[in-house]
Parts: C-alpha cells; sequence; structure tokens
C-alpha cells in the first residue's frame, strides 16, 4: 500500500470533513476514498476518524496524524509540480475566500480570464462576508480587503485601490456640491459604522472630516448603490463605481481629494502552496497592482 498517497487522501477528508467534498477535490471515487482510509486506520492501528451520519470529526490521533501528515503532503506536492508539468498547466479544485462585493462587482471578469488561461482548474467560492478560517477550513487562499489582524498566516500584498468621493448628479443638483472637505459636515455622507471620521488627501495636504449621514453599512456595493439613488456622498474605491461613473450615474466630488487606500491581500495558511494557488495569486497581483 502507498501510504504517501493513503496520507494525501486522509488530508483531504481532514480539511473538507466529509467524504464527498474530499473524493471531488481528490478525483476518486467516494467509495475507493472511504476505503483507502479504512486500509491508513488499519496499517496504523489507530482510529483517525469518527464517522457519523450527520459529520466527520478527526479523533485526537487523526488531530495528531493530520498536523503532522500535511506539511508532509504539501512538501511532496510541491516537489512533483516542481518537476512536473503542474507548473505549466496547473489544475485541480481550487478554493477561495472572497470578499462579497469586490469579487461581485470587479473580480468576477478577471476571474473568468483566469479560468480561460488554466481550463484545468475547477473553482469553489466562498463569499460570506465572515473571515474564514484558513487552518481548520478547506480553503486555499482568501482574498481580503483592508488591515489584516496579527494571525500567523501568510499575507501577499496583491494590490492597492484608491478611495475617491462620488455622488449622483441628482444629489448634487438639489444639495450642491461640497467646495472644501470642510464642507462635507453638512452633507449627507454614507459611512462604515464607527467610523464616522473620513482622512482626505490633497498631495502632501491631509484633513480629517467629522461627517454623517442617514445610512451607516459595512458593503461598499450598497454604499455606491444608495450613491446612485441620490441619498448622499460615498467614499469608495474607484474600481466599485467604474460603471456607474462612466454612465453618468455618479461624479466625483472633492475632485481633488481621495481618501487612503485600500490594501487588498492574498492570505494563505503557509507558504507552501501548490501551483494553482500560485498562479491564481500572481494573476490577480499582475491585473491588481
Amino acid at each position: 500500500m502507498n501510504h504517501l498517497n493513503d496520507m494525501a487522501l486522509f488530508v483531504e477528508v481532514a480539511k473538507a470533513k466529509s467524504f464527498r467534498r474530499a473524493a471531488v477535490a481528490a478525483g476518486v471515487p467516494n467509495s475507493t476514498l472511504s476505503r483507502r482510509i479504512s486500509e491508513l486506520e488499519k496499517a496504523i492501528g489507530l482510529r483517525l476518524l469518527h464517522r457519523t451520519t450527520r459529520k466527520l470529526e478527526l479523533t485526537e490521533a487523526g488531530q495528531l496524524y493530520y498536523a503532522r501528515s500535511k506539511r508532509i503532503v504539501d512538501e511532496a506536492r510541491l516537489v512533483h509540480e516542481q518537476l512536473g508539468e503542474m507548473l505549466e498547466h496547473p489544475g485541480g479544485l481550487l478554493r477561495v475566500s472572497l470578499p462579497v462585493d469586490f469579487a461581485t462587482l470587479y473580480l468576477a471578469p478577471i476571474i473568468v480570464d483566469f479560468a480561460r488561461h488554466y481550463p484545468g482548474i475547477t473553482f469553489e467560492f466562498d463569499l460570506t462576508p465572515r473571515r474564514v478560517d484558513l487552518v481548520t477550513e478547506p480553503f486555499d487562499v482568501a482574498i481580503r480587503m483592508g488591515a489584516l489582524e496579527d494571525s500567523g498566516l501568510i499575507a501577499r500584498l496583491i494590490g492597492k485601490h484608491s478611495r475617491y468621493l462620488y455622488a449622483s448628479p441628482a444629489y448634487v443638483e438639489t444639495s450642491g456640491e461640497p467646495m472644501t472637505p470642510g464642507e462635507l459636515a453638512k452633507h449627507a455622507c454614507i459611512c462604515v459604522p464607527r467610523s464616522l471620521t473620513w482622512t482626505l488627501q490633497r498631495g502632501t495636504e491631509t484633513v480629517e472630516v467629522d461627517v454623517n449621514g442617514r445610512f451607516t453599512l459595512n458593503s461598499v456595493g450598497m454604499m455606491s448603490a444608495l450613491a446612485v439613488n441620490h441619498q448622499g456622498i460615498a467614499l469608495v474605491p474607484e474600481k466599485i463605481v467604474a460603471t456607474d461613473l462612466a454612465a453618468g450615474r455618479l461624479q466625483r466630488v472633492l475632485p481633488d481629494w481621495q481618501g487612503s487606500s485600500v490594501s487588498i491581500y492574498a492570505v494563505t495558511e503557509t507558504r507552501l502552496i501548490p501551483a494553482k494557488t500560485q498562479r491564481f495569486i500572481e494573476f490577480l497581483s499582475a491585473k491588481l497592482m
């Protein structure tokens, strides 16, 4: 029995916590996967998984075996990829966590372009707002925006997006156009919760402005939609509103000023990443930087 191959299958099962999802990722039948894991347990002499009809959990021995075997499997996979065609033609299932608005409004065509370049890769995207746990959940990479907490994960800066002030022509006609940052205090501003101070820059000059409005929310897509619907001034990344700007649904206000840029990161659990993940990160970075 090839214990390294079985170890790799066990790592897929442990990450997915599901024989069915692991079988899809590994490209083997579900029945074969179950049999191989059972044979591995017999060879080791310890139960690695608790199996019930509702869920799959690692035993204490399984947790230890997963922690040790994952690094071995990652290193073995990298050796094979570096020596083989996988570097030129990576394949397999790529699991990615993406920011909802940024992915929907901007990343989608870039991802389509990447998929066209690498037809051997299939995709599973998670667009929930939560920050997934890359250690315990089966994701290859997470794309994250803004400041990162110190988590021990590997973060690569892949882009920065400038933020500007936007409002609809109808809002400007009705409420007037601010001529200085200080005048924003008299306008309806669409804000992020608990962040009612905007820091604006013009060249080397920086000012902080206290703002307020009826809407506070944590979605840049919704912010731009509210601005399009004449509800006030939004401070959002230029890339998010490009279509509305080109169509005349939004216009820049205080065009000499901009907000602090938003950093975009690709975050992985380890530096030992397979070719499919490496190519995805490189492709996004080339488009976003």
